[in-house]
């Protein structure tokens, strides 16, 4: 087990890609890292938590090109969602910065030249994919084929995400690309490549003489080490949203070399954006990674290589956790288990999910289930009924009774030993990330309380032995305070609400004792509530992709059109009124979102089997429900909820209240979506309702 000293920590998770949204899997990582950082910083250690967007790749600029807006725009619009959504799960980063920063481009060309001074980066020419179409080298995100590993489809040039094997663009098996569509051609091309090769000796033994790396991660990767490393491709052909290499006037580092870098340069921002004391600072700290097995090839073998030949000091651990299922399998949007950060916020009591999360988190890489009616059954009866109620019973009974003034403490020395045990049991836990073994002894120590309490029976025996009592309830007020204490790395806002119940201020770990006494509490209050069982959402709605083959005015309304439209497997017709906001190119060919379950209707002696839905701000603007993949007859999934079936009349698109947020389609709190695709909305801002 480590012991931290007060030699400076620097405590990172992965770079979260700034192509879209923080989803619950993420939280996974963020969340048993800030649990960590505060359990170091509440018992005084200097620790410093970083992390940054990371911005920068092929996959940004297909997300900005989807968009229709800069990478630039991209990256800073998501940074700014990111930030919401950790703030939101009480995540409290010293420095959030983002690799597209001088910062990071400093540093990733002072580790360039320091290694190519050294002989550990060369240049050779190498088959690059080539799309003779669009007349452009390919990187490894604009191609796709089958992996050589596992035969899984539909991966990436870079890495399977089936197996997680490390690629290049020419190993898959029936390239093609993205762009196009098209297979690729080979053409050769200079590229820039780090000798991992000629580090297998040094990184061996760094995973070997470093006892607190996981065993089973520290075989897996000896494992590639002695199947034989290769040589790292670390450059790709522009254009490329990247930094450039020096000297180079259409080659830019691989966003897998700037990337990990950026946990330095987000440090640089923690140090008031001064690079050297960022080096310096890193080089004499240690230095703690937190990341996902999915990466476990770059940060155990690509980074520590760059780091121990450009001088720096390598991490003295790297945490490593699974993935996260929901109800026991794959998140999905179709059964609608994938839940971005912001929509499981907009349900449920973030805290709630930490405390989870909490439970079945270890330093282990096993993957964590987020079982929905045993999160209920978790929330209720084990932080609600257990923790949060013995909180509020001793406390409220306190006050009604003694004013909320602490007395003496009752003598139990038994009681107060077997907490202390577990409150030092609770510090080993966190110090070893085995956030599992702290919640059972929190909820230990609550168990232990609530017995004292309903053995006692205060409210049985206040009139016959009073000063007992009142010493009963200083005990179990001074139990409270070690729950504040002890749970306050995982539940920050509950502990923070009972340090002012307790009217204690800001507790630390060294106020783990049974010595406040002589002392008034505030006003108690239930801090965390039941979560109750949902009522099954229904959508009445049956919405569905459909495409417009042809657009003619009505003849006897100057404000409507009548559309020819392909649902799939049949044709229909209908009555839009949008004459003054869409000319006639303008709907040629563009993909809608139609509610196909709507009663038929004749508009001004033309028959509408159906209607088309568009947002519709409060100025009168009017943008269209639309989507670029999904195929005509495509139904719309409403976060898992079934389409509804029965005929409806033109009320009920009213009544669903739908409406637009970021450019999305939203039922409730669902967004809307054909398969994996979000239901965007044209022109009109959010909030706008959608009719």
């Amino acid at each position: 087990m480590v012991k931290f000293t007060k030699k400076q920590l620097i405590i990172t998770s992965a770079l979260p890609y700034a192509n879209g949204p923080i989803h619950i899997g993420h939280l996974v990582e963020y969340i048993q890292t800030d649990i960590f950082v505060r359990f170091l910083k509440l018992k005084g250690e200097d620790a410093v938590y970083c992390c940054a967007d990371d911005t920068h790749g092929t996959a940004i600029e297909l997300k900005a090109h989807e968009l229709s807006i800069t990478p630039e725009e991209l990256i800073t619009k998501v940074h700014k969602e990111h930030l919401r959504d950790f703030t939101r799960f009480h995540i409290s980063f010293d420095s959030y910065y983002s690799t597209n920063s001088e910062e990071t481009k400093a540093l990733a060309d002072r580790m360039f030249h320091t290694l190519k001074d050294k002989g550990f980066i060369y240049t050779k020419d190498v088959e690059t994919f080539y799309d003779e179409e669009v007349q452009r080298f390919l990187p490894d995100r604009y191609v796709k084929g089958e992996c050589p590993k596992c035969a899984a489809i539909d991966q990436y040039g870079d890495v399977c995400e089936k197996c997680n094997a490390s690629l290049r663009t020419t190993d898959l098996i029936n390239p093609y690309s993205v762009i196009s569509g098209k297979t690729p051609v080979l053409r050769r091309s200079k590229h820039y490549f780090f000798r991992l090769s000629d580090c297998s000796e040094k990184i061996e033994h760094w995973l070997t003489s470093n006892n607190t790396l996981q065993p089973e991660i520290v075989n897996y990767v000896r494992n590639w080490i002695t199947e034989g490393l290769q040589d790292w491709d670390i450059s790709r052909d522009g254009p490329y949203f990247g930094f450039r290499i020096p000297g180079e006037d259409n080659k830019y580092y691989y966003v897998w070399l700037d990337a990990p870098i950026g946990y330095i340069s987000s440090y640089a921002n923690y140090c008031k954006n001064d690079v050297q004391k960022a080096i310096d600072g890193w080089n004499h700290a240690r230095i703690i990674h937190f990341i996902g097995k999915d990466i476990i090839y770059f940060h155990f073998l690509f980074w520590p290589a760059m780091l121990m030949e450009a001088g720096f000091t390598l991490p003295e651990q790297l945490v490593v956790h699974g993935f996260l299922t929901v109800n026991g399998e794959k998140m999905s949007k179709s059964r609608g288990t994938f839940l971005t950060a912001a929509e499981f916020a907009d349900k449920y009591n973030p805290e709630c999910l930490r405390f989870y999360y909490a439970k079945m988190l270890s330093k282990k890489m096993a993957d964590i289930d987020l079982d929905f009616n045993d999160f209920r059954g978790t929330t209720n009866n084990e932080l609600v009924a257990n923790v949060g109620n013995f909180c509020y019973r001793a406390l409220s009974f306190l006050k009604k009774n003694f004013d909320g003034r602490i007395g003496s403490v009752a003598d139990n020395r038994a009681l107060k030993q077997a907490i202390l045990g577990k409150a030092r049991a609770i510090a080993d836990a966190y110090e070893d990330c085995n956030t599992a073994a702290a919640v059972k002894d929190i909820l230990a120590i609550s168990q232990i309380g609530n017995r004292y309490f309903q053995e006692e029976e205060p409210w049985k025996h206040l009139s016959t032995n009073r000063k007992k009592m009142h010493d009963v309830l200083g005990l179990a007020a001074n139990i409270a305070k070690i729950i504040a204490i002890t749970a306050k790395p995982i539940l920050p806002r509950f502990s923070e609400g009972l340090e002012k119940q307790l009217n204690l201020g800001s507790l630390a770990w060294d106020g783990l004792h049974f010595e406040t006494t002589e002392h008034t509490i505030g006003e108690p209050a239930i801090l965390i509530g039941k979560m109750e069982e949902k009522k099954k959402e229904t959508f009445p709605l049956q919405l569905m992709v459909a495409q417009v083959v042809e657009v003619k005015e009505h003849p006897e309304a100057d404000k409507l059109y009548v559309l020819q439209i392909d649902a799939g497997n049949e044709k229909r017709q209908l009555v839009a009124g949008l004459r003054e906001h869409y000319a006639k190119e303008q709907l040629q060919g563009k993909k809608i979102i139609i509610v196909a379950n709507l009663k038929p209707a004749k508009l001004r002696g033309i028959l509408s089997e159906g209607m088309l839905l568009a947002g519709v701000s409060k100025d009168g603007q009017v943008g269209l429900l639309t989507i670029n993949d999904a195929k005509p007859g495509t139904l719309i999934n409403a976060g898992g909820l079934a389409p509804g079936t029965s005929q409806v009349r033109i009320e009920a698109v009213a009544e669903a209240k739908l409406t637009v947020k970021e450019g999305r389609a939203l039922f409730k709190c669902h967004t809307l979506r054909a398969g994996n695709e979000t239901v965007r909305v044209e022109k009109v801002e959010d909030g706008a309702e959608i009719h």
